[in-house]
């Protein structure tokens, strides 16, 4: 596979152009994230790409954007909707909890709810109230949901991909401290993580990272450390 230089908001788009072109039931919505391309150009020029019935704007409505893509994952699309800062998960929460999580089981298999719910989320860009939460642990201890939750740019895109082919519903929570890259140090003056660049060779082609399978920065003998995100 051919490789270029991308930061994590790259590998993200290219995750879901790469998808929208070989499936043609995967859709993207949510707000400002159509014409626009979202408040971090995370869906830029999908809706150039793939037109209006395919990614598109909502109406600001979490329980509502979540709702819908309920419906679609159980008629047979793959929708992949945005959250525009997991603070504002909170009213899609009933939807996500006990509808998308619950709809393998609840219909003894007959119907499967395969969509994914993107968002940027954590702090360390000083965002303040509203745009520094992370609530992944109010997900990761439903049965139903998958919560994923990249690292670095070559993950984020495999990990992506991976989520939108998963038949069930996955959680996907992007850093924004790591979408431009990381800080230098907390012993310095921190860069600005908007004009910073945290770039990683990531193939231009479709490609998968699995779900759930840890990979192991260092080997030893006393403890286990698991890490993720930022």
């Amino acid at each position: 596979m051919s490789t270029t230089a991308m930061n994590m908001i790259q590998a993200l788009n290219s995750a879901l152009d790469n998808k929208m072109s070989e499936d043609p039931t995967v859709l993207s919505f949510g707000e400002d994230t159509g014409y626009f391309g979202g408040v971090f150009r995370v869906t830029d020029h999908l809706q150039k790409n793939h037109g209006l019935t395919r990614s598109f704007d909502t109406p600001i409505s979490e329980s509502g954007i979540v709702g819908a893509a309920v419906g679609m994952s159980t008629y047979g699309l793959r929708p992949v909707v945005e959250i525009q800062f997991a603070d504002y998960i909170y009213p899609a929460y009933d939807q996500i909890v006990s509808e998308a999580a619950k709809m393998r089981y609840r219909s003894g298999g007959q119907f499967t709810c395969p969509m994914v719910v993107r968002s940027p989320y954590g702090g360390g860009i000083f965002g303040g109230q509203t745009h520094s939460q992370s609530p992944e642990s109010l997900f990761t201890h439903i049965s139903g949901l998958k919560v994923v939750i990249p690292s670095n740019p070559y993950d984020a895109k495999g990990l992506l991909t991976s989520a939108i082919e998963d038949d069930d519903p996955v959680i996907f929570f992007e850093p924004k401290r790591l979408y431009n890259g990381p800080f230098d140090g907390w012993h310095e003056k921190p860069v600005s993580p908007w004009k910073a660049q945290e770039l990683a060779q990531v193939p231009a082609e479709k490609y998968n990272v699995p779900i759930g399978k840890a990979r192991v920065m260092r080997e030893g003998n006393d403890v286990t450390i698991l890490a993720y995100g930022t």
